[in-house]
């Protein structure tokens, strides 16, 4: 009788513990996510977060069903002590073992990052800022320290003309310094042998093409214009002649708002100002545009010196080679400027 409860005793506590495995299994195979009808959705982890912390991000709407069960997994594959931030995708359905396994091989999901039509640094830092973790404010401090962009070639006046507008795809938790340190590595891949070769012919730097280009892309909206507008400042540069392009003017005053330069602007003291100043000033007074670069590698050739902005207000310039007919240009303009009261 003994013998037979101790067999009794061991088939049950066989029973039990198949039961129990058997339920753990079910448990770890089970679906541990749920998206509703989304096939996928991303989670975003940021830096320095604790397993606790992917827990409750996981839960948000429901979407970790059996938090235990995770808990369970995520301390027996080591991931409860080794959070790696980032973001990842999930996809519906997911079981412990997957979710776990993702998460756990810091195998991110690349974010596309686009910036085009940028005149500042503070603006580019903001846009970019929205799209990864590294906020604004660390993004404009390592673009303005002195040391830091020092290191690849460029100073606070230069450094806009290493931004190349693209679309880029990051990591979510890519830090400041890693941001710039990409964008130096894409701004050496579009400066290819065959544009530093266009660009010594014109005898401009890199930085000195994106300067040009800077002013270019200011004085006209039009792609399929700038490059005359490019061949008509390479004209003035070549003679020595001030470039007296107006958006100089505008970048020294702080304003790109003016729509009227007036006689009293041509006289503001800055190394920016075209009209007092020869030759290209000290950087960008924007983030050139690539169609801007293009046009000045590839300027239109003529014999161009003066331009001025359309009467009839299309976007579109007057190109003349002779200062008087120039001189007419310009009355042309002035007179619809006057007629549509626009003063400022």
């Amino acid at each position: 009788m003994k013998l037979r409860r101790i067999h009794l005793v061991a088939g049950i506590a066989a029973l039990v513990m198949t039961g129990m495995v058997a339920y753990a299994v079910h448990r770890i195979s089970a679906p541990a996510i749920d998206l509703g009808d989304k096939k996928s959705e991303l989670v975003y982890i940021p830096t320095g977060a604790t397993f606790d912390e992917v827990c409750q991000l996981l839960t948000l709407d429901h979407r970790l069903t059996d938090p235990r069960t995770f808990g369970i997994v995520a301390d027996l594959m080591k991931y409860s002590t080794n959070v790696k931030a980032g973001c990842y995708e999930i996809d519906n359905r997911m079981t412990a073992v997957e979710l776990v396994r993702k998460l756990r091989s810091g195998n991110q999901h690349p974010l596309n990052v686009t910036f085009n039509n940028i005149r500042s640094l503070s603006q580019l830092a903001g846009h970019v800022g929205r799209r990864i973790e590294t906020d604004s404010a660390q993004l404009i401090a390592v673009m303005t320290d002195s040391a830091a962009i020092a290191a690849i070639g460029f100073d606070s006046r230069t450094i806009p003309a290493m931004f190349i507008p693209d679309t880029y795809q990051f990591h979510w938790n890519t830090s400041a310094s890693q941001w710039l340190e990409r964008m130096h590595t894409e701004w050496k891949r579009f400066w290819n042998s065959e544009r530093t070769l266009k660009a010594e012919a014109l005898g401009l730097s890199p930085i000195e093409v994106s300067t040009l280009a800077s002013i270019v892309d200011e004085e006209t909206a039009q792609n399929d214009e700038k490059p005359t507008v490019a061949g008509l400042y390479i004209n003035r540069l070549r003679k020595g002649i001030p470039l007296q392009a107006d958006p100089t003017v505008k970048f020294a005053l702080g304003d790109f708002g003016i729509r009227r330069i007036l006689k009293k602007d041509l006289e503001v003291e800055s190394p920016y100002n075209t009209y007092r100043h020869t030759g290209l000033p000290p950087g960008p007074i924007r983030i050139a545009s690539k169609q801007g670069i293009e046009a000045v590698l590839n300027a239109r050739k003529h014999n161009y010196l003066y331009m001025c902005a359309k009467e009839d207000f299309s976007g579109y310039h007057n190109f003349a080679v002779t200062l008087a007919e120039h001189n007419r240009n310009a009355a042309k303009y002035q007179r619809e400027l006057g007629r549509h009261k626009i003063y400022r």
